[in-house]
């Protein structure tokens, strides 16, 4: 073996065990927002900037761990596959007990306006997840991720939220699925 051959292989183990290390101990919470050319064009730009806007306050309330921050992007009326708004509350608190850095990404591919006047309703298509660094191991851990899950948006006391998202309730859930309450 050369000695040209010997540098490069302890420079590639160097490079991977550098790579386990920032992978395995986790990198600093981030969110990633994202709407995609042309996802929104039958809305007007302010709608959209406020639709935006829940999303980010959530995004920055995920970042704070601060459970009534989050709860601020749901509707009263929030109904999903019968979890209602106190459920998630339940669930957040969960999560922020359990895990730690939560970082989420969400990728808009469509958002379109249903009915008109208090009935309005917007349809936000999302792909996303979301992730966190347990408390117990210490690993970033994949908690939630979604794939073209459509969100329903109300506008309640000046600010848009989730109402619910689309699709019946099934009576059984297959094996291996689990509903996406989670934004």
């Amino acid at each position: 073996m050369g000695g040209g051959e010997r540098r490069w292989d302890r420079w590639s183990r160097f490079l991977i065990g550098g790579l386990l290390v920032v992978t395995l101990t986790g990198s600093p919470a981030t969110a990633e927002m994202q709407l995609l050319p042309g996802a929104a064009a039958d809305l007007d730009q302010a709608t959209v900037d406020h639709v935006l806007a829940t999303f980010r306050q959530a995004e920055q309330a995920l970042r704070a761990g601060d459970v009534d921050g989050i709860m601020a992007l749901y509707s009263e009326q929030y109904n999903y596959h019968g979890l209602k708004k106190t459920d998630m509350r339940k669930v957040w608190i969960n999560l922020f007990d359990e895990f730690r850095e939560l970082s989420d990404t969400h990728h808009f591919s469509r958002m379109i306006k249903v009915g008109s006047g208090s009935k309005t309703i917007i349809e936000v298509t999302c792909t996303g997840s979301l992730s966190g660094l347990s408390k117990t191991g210490g690993l970033r851990v994949p908690i939630d991720s979604w794939y073209e899950e459509v969100h329903y948006m109300t506008f309640d006391d000046g600010q848009w939220r989730i109402r619910g998202n689309v699709g019946d309730s099934p009576r059984f859930m297959p094996f291996g699925t689990s509903p996406h309450p989670l934004f």
